[in-house]
């Protein structure tokens, strides 16, 4: 991926998350602390800021500097969980990933987060969507089947029980409410997808 290019996808994934930035915090005050936007598009916005940097790095070591840099300036428990996600993929993607690359990269950043969370999809938690997003890039589909695919995981939290995380501590009460983390990460999908097929 060339430097300009990974450098629109990071400005593609902070705009997002700004413009979605009070959607993602009213998500959160209902069943979290209600700090979940606010807290990404602080980290996407300290990543944004340093997009040129990042992006003259190779890829593996341009996606590790992202995710520190989300643990660094996120907070909150998403910051360790998001850069865990980034920090993975960085550290197994090769220099010059094709599908079978990402796809094998993204199962075992699926597996680090979920250590890191001590979780497991089903719980109303971002796994719930990496999940199917893994599933469907390992099945081939589109960039458009693939944000379909999001996007329907992050609905699909609704009607769950938190598990893991503060809206746990609300039981039966988190069921209706759909997980903020699941839906910062399907439009985080939504911004690379466009970002990729934009080029």
């Amino acid at each position: 991926m060339a430097a300009a290019d990974f450098s629109r996808l990071i400005v593609a994934a902070a705009d997002t998350i700004a413009a979605h930035a009070e959607e993602l915090t009213a998500l959160d005050q209902a069943i979290g602390d209600g700090d979940h936007g606010l807290n990404m598009k602080r980290g996407f916005e300290a990543v944004r800021a340093e997009a040129d940097a990042f992006a003259a790095k190779p890829l593996p070591d341009a996606l590790k500097a992202v995710g520190t840099k989300l643990v660094m300036t996120v907070g909150g428990a998403s910051g360790p969980l998001f850069g865990t996600l980034f920090m993975t993929l960085g550290k197994e993607l090769p220099a010059a990933p094709d599908r079978d690359g990402l796809t094998a990269a993204l199962g075992k950043a699926i597996e680090a987060v979920a250590a890191r969370g001590k979780s497991q999809p089903g719980q109303k938690t971002m796994l719930d969507v990496l999940q199917p997003v893994y599933e469907a890039l390992a099945q081939g589909q589109t960039a458009a089947e693939i944000v379909d695919a999001a996007d329907k995981a992050s609905e699909a939290t609704v009607p769950m029980k938190a598990l893991r995380g503060r809206a746990s501590f609300l039981g039966e009460r988190s069921i209706g409410h759909m997980d903020a983390g699941a839906r910062s990460t399907a439009l985080l999908v939504r911004a690379v997808a466009g970002a990729i097929e934009g080029n």
